[in-house]
């Protein structure tokens, strides 16, 4: 079992260091095809999507790979909500939830079938606007899912992995 306070501190960090300069749909389309590389290459069965907030969202990237199910892509709309609700990675408030003892029911009154506080959603901040969209995968364990995200992040801004990555 993993520490909670330390993968919440290392999430913290990621979440400040891994800004996107902008975020448009080339962006998108370059960061989701690093991530759809990288699945490939992996044999990961993932759906992957990045989308900017707004109301309503705009998708910019979507893939969906050999051996995904609508299911994926239900849960990376949960997750994705979750990062628009709270401007913080799906994983970080399932982590804080879990400290806590609580559900995003009982701490929040957020539906179930709407939110979904599990790893692989993450925010994209541009340091000149602020938290503009997310980058979500769906198909691996929760853990997985984040540390994919986090690791393509690392890839497109020319970041250290290996410092930034949970243990």
């Amino acid at each position: 079992m993993t520490d909670c306070t330390t993968d919440l501190a290392q999430i913290t960090r990621q979440e400040a260091t891994l800004r996107l300069p902008t975020f448009d749909a080339d962006t998108a389309w370059q960061l989701g095809n690093l991530l759809r590389e990288l699945a490939l290459a992996r044999n990961h069965n993932i759906v992957i999507d990045l989308r900017r907030f707004g109301q309503p969202a705009q998708p910019l990237f979507y893939s969906a790979l050999p051996g995904t199910t609508p299911d994926n892509a239900r849960w990376v709309q949960r997750k994705s909500n979750v990062v628009a609700r709270f401007h913080r990675s799906s994983y970080a408030v399932g982590l804080s939830l879990l400290q806590s003892g609580m559900t995003l029911a009982e701490r929040y009154d957020l539906p179930a079938a709407e939110y979904a506080a599990h790893g692989g959603a993450f925010p994209i901040h541009v340091p000149s606007a602020g938290i503009v969209g997310c980058v979500t995968v769906s198909g691996l364990p929760q853990r997985d899912d984040h540390n994919l995200v986090v690791e393509a992040l690392c890839l497109h801004l020319g970041q250290d992995h290996a410092s930034l990555r949970l243990a």
